[in-house]
């Protein structure tokens, strides 16, 4: 993993974007000065080819060409294929389409580029599909060997199956091991030599107990001083997953880490971000709004948008904005309810706009009033925050950055309904307050396209 600008990324995926962005950027350049006479009035297209790199770039990311395979079905990648490929056509022939007059051969080039970009996505396409490596991308061995290493292999195993566990070392404290007894390893020899002899990479500090001398640390700096990288459990699931797990964390943990970064240069940036962004998609998004604005009021009586208290920023509260997706008696109980798979609160054109995240577009307002960003925790309602901060440790935390329309947890989880979907969303939603920067919410609104796309998520 790379940490680049507060955000960890695969090395593999960092590779990808370098290579697609050099064999377009090979293709413009090279193609041009084939095909047009070389001449001090001749202007390389620069403009056309960084606008067609940058969107390349979010097309792919958008449409999870850059993300592993493994756990989507073969249909669904092959949808994600067949779109990503003609945005990205279209997107090559309106950006090259608006070369100055006197550029020679600019209907040649156009199509080359076109050639070049349908190559770079099929390749992308091919290479998620194709057999995963025989040799595995990184090398872990496991200090501990209870429930907390259990823990961790699990998650490696889940999250990445090209990371390979070479084995367990017990630590001198802890109780019979539970894990795979042939994976336990035991004899002589230091843990730095262990670690040589297997080629390890990274050693993951998962010990059930500290105390009484349990963690070597005079070893494990052998072990870091001969170039192998040492992580605790809390540092490898947040580089690892993208998220800060709470069975596993301590306050100290988060004190003196880095992260939580504040500063009046970022938090100007991000707003001026919040704006330029809202009031674009407002205006690119207006038909669909009134579209189904026009739709919700043919449908049932009631009022089109729908408010609601949420608690934001330093817990205050705000009304929220929402087209109307749920009959007006919804909750005609007055007790707040989760929603759920199959509602039969919800409309039939709530469905559909519920799906595909519309119905979350009036949220916009909320952006430019101040009272949202476009990228943080989902807000939540004041009578769950009261039942969540007692039930979850450090949730409150996620209510020192502004709520978001879009979150790091609505890329990463699916729809939160109940305290044990909470837990696992306040998970990622730690990770993005500790890390968040203005590329990270570029990054999660790349993924949140795909997302709204393909309805990931929606109840």
């Amino acid at each position: 993993m790379i940490r680049l600008l507060n955000h960890h990324f695969r090395r593999q995926i960092l590779m990808q974007v370098g290579c697609d962005l050099a064999v377009i950027s090979l293709v413009i350049f090279a193609g041009y000065g084939f095909l047009v006479q070389q001449g001090d009035h001749h202007v390389v297209p620069a403009t056309q080819g960084l606008s067609l790199l940058a969107g390349l770039v979010f097309i792919n990311t958008a449409s999870g060409l850059y993300m592993p395979a493994w756990g989507r079905s073969l249909t669904h990648t092959r949808i994600r294929a067949v779109l990503a490929l003609l945005l990205a056509l279209v997107l090559c022939y309106a950006v090259f389409g608006i070369l100055p007059p006197e550029v020679e051969s600019r209907e040649e080039l156009r199509w080359l580029t076109m050639l070049g970009v349908a190559g770079v996505v099929t390749h992308r396409v091919r290479a998620g599909l194709g057999k995963q490596a025989t040799k595995p991308l990184s090398r872990i061995l496991i200090f501990g060997a209870g429930a907390s290493a259990q823990l961790v292999a699990r998650s490696i195993s889940l999250a990445n199956p090209q990371v390979r566990i070479v084995g367990f070392i017990p630590g001198p404290n802890e109780p019979p091991s539970i894990v795979d007894a042939s994976q336990v390893l035991s004899g002589p020899g230091s843990l730095k030599d262990r670690a040589i002899a297997l080629g390890v990479d990274e050693i993951v500090v998962a010990l059930s107990d500290r105390r009484g001398g349990a963690m070597p640390l005079r070893e494990l700096l052998d072990c870091k001083i001969v170039g192998v990288q040492v992580s605790d459990l809390s540092t490898y699931f947040e580089k690892m997953l993208g998220q800060i797990r709470i069975d596993q964390l301590h306050a100290g943990w988060l004190i003196f880490g880095n992260g939580f970064d504040r500063s009046f240069f970022r938090d100007v940036a991000k707003r001026a971000f919040d704006i330029a962004c809202s009031f674009l998609l407002l205006v690119m998004a207006a038909p669909i709004l009134f579209v189904t604005a026009l739709c919700i009021r043919l449908e049932s009586k009631g009022p089109v948008l729908y408010r609601q208290e949420r608690v934001g920023q330093n817990g205050r509260t705000f009304s929220v904005l929402k087209f109307r997706s749920m009959r007006v008696d919804a909750e005609k109980n007055g007790a707040p309810q989760w929603a759920v798979a199959k509602d039969d609160r919800v409309t039939r054109v709530g469905s559909v706009i519920r799906r595909f995240r519309i119905d979350e577009f009036p949220q916009l307002l909320n952006v430019l009033k101040g009272e949202m960003s476009l990228v943080g925790p989902r807000p939540e309602r004041p009578f769950f925050v009261e039942q969540l901060t007692v039930d979850i440790p450090f949730y409150a935390v996620r209510h020192s950055v502004k709520p978001g329309v879009t979150g790091w947890a609505q890329v990463r989880y699916q729809y939160g309904a109940s305290v044990e979907d909470s837990l696992q969303k306040l998970q990622y939603d730690l990770y993005y307050v500790k890390n968040h920067s203005l590329f990270l919410d570029v990054v999660v609104l790349c993924e949140t396209v795909g997302v709204v796309l393909s309805g990931k998520g929606a109840r």
